[in-house]
């Protein structure tokens, strides 16, 4: 299976895929005897390959395969090391073996120790997290932004007729970002936002939370910023029966299962990327490594595709020619388009769903190009 590309965020998934084989790609050795490969472009993969990730970044490595034999690619050469034992040795051991392009690391905590190898030789980074503050100059940000999905629910729903919207929103980074894509969304489409209530993630608090917000009112939605498992707990609460509160979601809930757990979740929307062609993405990867993928390792596939892209003005043995990840056109992969802004961050298109008995149904088709 082959996507075409047009020239033109980190949170491991909730799930419990089955554990995927050991990675294609040949990892590197401790000292460099990698082979001279004239003819060749080097790029280096960087991801856990043990410890408590290591079944996540496998799946992101044996995706990224799957792009190079789909492709049949003959001009370029991946080597995978284990980011596990250390990010910056790992950095280190790819450009002492010649690499001018690096995929990953997958956590964002690993950025800077991976860019400050990688930065001052050349050699850009394109990562799989969706931490933007992460972004800098040759450093790029494939994963999904939670102000991004937001911003698109928001603008869904005043398109829709809500006017006056709360949050309910965990402490820590990810509800941070959460907080400040709702209060930036709503003031962009002059949606009234009434204020939110935030908690530590846990059943109990996330209901105390919501409680305190069903006790304030005036509000029309509430966008959950959780998985869909604390969602799920906090939905009968917001919105018991006979109640018309609309409930929002995040790119979290994407996925996670627990969102039909709960009648008080029937009708919820959230914002995510395509899925159109994940299952057949998801059945070619079982299919060629005997286990099911997590939904992230299209960030390996992607990156790779991107990569080929460009590698068809990219002669080898120079460096990578980075200035072209910034084309407004952006390119098409797996999870649909994708453009890197001059801050690195990815800019995804989303589709909008509503929750519905047992699964959630398409309301509004993610763009298949950017406007502008």
């Amino acid at each position: 299976m082959a996507f075409a590309l047009l020239g033109g965020c980190s949170v491991i998934p909730k799930g419990t895929p089955e554990a995927p084989p050991p990675v294609v790609t040949t990892p590197a050795p401790p000292t460099s005897n990698l082979p001279d490969d004239e003819g060749f472009h080097r790029v280096a993969l960087l991801v856990p390959l043990s410890g408590e990730n290591e079944r996540a970044g496998r799946s992101v490595a044996n995706a990224a395969t799957a792009a190079l034999i789909d492709t049949n690619a003959q001009q370029i050469r991946v080597t995978t090391y284990d980011t596990a034992p250390g990010a910056a040795a790992a950095a280190r051991q790819a450009l002492a073996d010649g690499n001018r392009l690096v995929l990953g690391p997958l956590m964002g905590s690993n950025i800077d120790a991976v860019a400050g190898a990688a930065l001052p030789a050349d050699v850009p980074v394109i990562s799989f997290s969706n931490d933007a503050s992460e972004g800098q100059r040759g450093v790029f940000l494939m994963g999904t932004q939670p102000g991004q999905s937001i911003d698109n629910t928001i603008r869904y729903a005043a398109s829709r007729g809500i006017r006056r919207i709360a949050g309910l929103v965990p402490t820590g980074t990810y509800g941070n970002r959460a907080a400040e894509g709702l209060v930036s969304a709503a003031r962009t489409y002059g949606v009234t936002f009434t204020g939110m209530e935030r908690y530590d993630r846990g059943n109990t608090s996330i209901r105390s939370a919501a409680l305190r917000l069903k006790d304030r009112g005036g509000y029309d939605a509430v966008l959950i910023a959780d998985s869909g498992r604390l969602a799920a707990l906090a939905a009968p609460v917001l919105k018991p029966a006979g109640d018309s509160t609309q409930l929002l979601g995040t790119e979290l809930w994407s996925g996670d299962d627990a969102i039909y757990d709960n009648r008080a979740m029937r009708g919820a929307w959230y914002s995510a990327l395509s899925d159109e062609r994940w299952p057949q993405f998801s059945d070619s990867y079982e299919q060629r490594f005997g286990g099911r993928p997590f939904r992230i390792a299209t960030l390996g596939y992607d990156a790779v595709l991107i990569t080929l892209n460009i590698a068809r003005d990219w002669r080898v043995g120079d460096p990578f020619p980075a200035q072209r990840l910034y084309s407004r056109g952006g390119f098409l992969g797996s999870d649909g388009i994708i453009r890197f802004g001059s801050n690195g961050v990815g800019e995804r298109a989303f589709e909008m769903r509503e929750v519905r008995d047992t699964s959630s149904v398409t309301i509004e088709d993610a763009p298949t190009r950017f406007a502008d």
